[in-house]
């Protein structure tokens, strides 16, 4: 029978464009053959660009030597360990001023378990999400010189924190600022600034989270001392670097692997709790179970009315103030979803009531008061994946300014756009896909069309649905221990490495489905002799569907997955969408 998909490109599912490419399988069977692999983890390097053997041996096998670069090709990073060392040497006064998000609290706590072994007088600062909201302030830099500090270092934030690194420079306060996000095109006055997306840094990767850049400077103060980092430092470095959602690519991919290596041989005190909350019981842990199980709980910490215990949290070697504050996280973990629930089932029904037309608007935004601004961001990016368009939602304060957080697809890049128009903003600041921006509530309206004639503009309508790229192809034969084995290979999975997406062709429904807490799907599927669970989450769309196709002959896109409960190991599939195979 001719394989009715080998000469497309595309196929709409029920929900999801399914995007292909073209495929040289003589090509796929030798990479197969070459690396003792299966077929479709073999058409998975392929159709991610891993062709030739030196390319699937770089990105299989990773080493420090080939993909980490020196700490000292960092622009200012030189000059920044040399004013630490020197701080510690003269006992000087340091602040750490970091963020109330995982990769903030990360970084706060690493540079605090890397200086305070060498004796640094060090002390940190994290501010409250809903009174003093995001960045270095004027505020903290006046308490700072009051108290005696002589240097602050900022960590994963201060690239925009202009009249506060002036006010430091005027109270006579050294001020590092080390960060990620894309610098504006005037930089604040500081003595080092770290930042690898800064004009006339050589450092060759640019995608490293904030814990990733103030990793690398305690690195270099490690190498000026001679002395081994904490052991610590790496696992900090593997969970602010996942949460933070940045590309697991090169260095970020070769950092994790060596964290998620360490934190399966010995997991610490906070993890250890963190894995309890969420009964995550795995036997290994993956950057998945990191992302979507560790990462939300330690995000709810930076919700505490008081963010520094998210730091004593995550360092702590008293067993009994963790378990005291992984209780609380687990209360605020499950009351953060509750909210989220709500504010996303809010506004899903303005949009299934036209509230916010779809098939007319490219862009989502909303706003109102009753939405806490710590949660508005995981909504946003929930309604991206959902609708495969750039969300925008706003907490509106007293004040009339509307304080947001947007998420965007990879075809639109929302710095850019958002700089181009910040005339209309108060502040803004972020990455290509994901920005936090504050502006005043009359100008949300002006800001909307003008998003939404610039991404009509540079944007096909195809590429403003959700779209699922397919990986390769599997077949249900296909789904053994060996291919679990092969896909642990690709790991870690995340930001620009997603977990691979298979299709399996022309599958059988076998009896009805059934529905588990009203929004999942498991139905069991049948082809060549083989019977496989697929489970479809948060699809209760595909009910109707699975109950009224009977037998006709389905594609299901879908990821291969291992369920563990206590010694059982089972390989099913995590369905994604599905469609007819007419």
């Amino acid at each position: 029978m001719k394989d009715v998909l080998q000469d497309k490109t595309s196929i709409q599912g029920r929900k999801c464009l399914w995007r292909f490419k073209k495929t040289d399988m003589d090509v796929v069977k030798a990479i197969a053959s070459r690396h003792s692999m299966s077929l479709p983890i073999a058409q998975t390097l392929y159709s991610r660009g891993f062709i030739s053997k030196h390319e699937i041996d770089s990105f299989l096998f990773m080493s420090r030597e080939r993909d980490v670069a020196h700490p000292s090709l960092l622009k200012d990073g030189v000059i920044a360990a040399e004013r630490v060392l020197r701080a510690i040497k003269d006992k000087e006064k340091i602040l750490i001023f970091g963020d109330y998000d995982v990769d903030g609290i990360t970084s706060t706590s690493l540079l605090l378990v890397a200086l305070l072994p060498l004796g640094a007088s060090i002390n940190y600062y994290l501010p409250n999400r809903y009174k003093e909201g995001y960045g270095l302030s004027v505020a903290v830099v006046e308490k700072a010189a009051k108290h005696g500090y002589s240097l602050i270092v900022t960590v994963d934030n201060g690239i925009t924190a202009h009249e506060a690194a002036k006010r430091a420079s005027e109270l006579g306060i050294d001020l590092i600022i080390t960060d990620h996000h894309r610098p504006h095109k005037e930089l604040p006055i500081a003595i080092a600034i770290v930042d690898p997306n800064q004009d006339g840094c050589s450092y060759p990767y640019k995608k490293l989270a904030g814990v990733g850049v103030i990793f690398k400077i305690v690195s270099l103060i490690y190498e000026m001392k001679n002395q081994d980092l904490p052991e610590k430092a790496y696992e900090l470095l593997m969970l602010g670097t996942v949460a933070d959602v940045v590309p697991l690519t090169e260095e970020n991919r070769f950092w994790v692997r060596n964290g998620l290596c360490q934190v399966n041989k010995c997991k610490s005190l906070a993890m250890s709790v963190l894995a309890e909350n969420s009964k995550l019981t795995k036997s290994r842990w993956g950057s998945l179970d990191i992302g979507f199980m560790i990462a939300p709980q330690i995000n709810a910490l930076g919700r505490l009315d008081d963010p520094r215990e998210a730091v004593k949290f995550l360092i702590s070697s008293n067993s009994d103030d963790v378990a005291r504050v992984g209780k609380i996280l687990k209360t605020m973990n499950d009351e953060r979803k509750k909210v989220e629930r709500r504010i996303y089932d809010e506004i899903e029904s303005v949009i299934v009531n036209k509230g916010i037309d779809l098939d007319q608007e490219n862009i989502i935004i909303a706003a109102s008061s009753r939405w806490p601004s710590g949660v508005i961001g995981l909504v946003a990016g929930r309604l991206m994946n959902n609708y495969g368009k750039p969300a925008f939602l706003f907490h509106e304060r007293k004040d009339g300014t509307l304080r947001g957080s947007c998420r965007s697809i990879r075809e639109f890049d929302i710095f850019s756009a958002l700089q181009e128009n910040k005339d209309l903003l108060l502040s803004f600041g972020g990455h290509s896909f994901a920005a936090g921006l504050t502006l005043k509530k009359d100008n949300m309206v002006e800001l909307k069309q003008r998003l939404e004639e610039k991404i009509a503009s540079e944007l096909p309508p195809e590429e403003l649905q959700p779209k699922l790229e397919v990986d390769a192809e599997c077949r249900l034969p296909d789904m053994t221990k060996n291919l679990l084995g092969d896909l642990e290979q690709l790991e870690p999975f995340g930001n620009s490495n997603i977990q691979p997406t298979f299709i399996f062709k022309e599958v059988t429904q076998l009896n009805k489905p059934a529905v588990l807490k009203d929004k999942h799907v498991k139905c069991i599927i049948f082809s060549e002799g083989v019977v496989k669970p697929a489970i479809f989450f948060n699809r209760p769309d595909l009910i109707p569907f699975f109950n009224t196709v009977g037998d006709k002959p389905l594609h299901v896109v879908g990821h291969v997955i291992k369920n563990e409960w206590k010694d059982s190991v089972k390989i099913e599939m995590q369905g994604l969408d599905v469609a007819i195979a007419d």
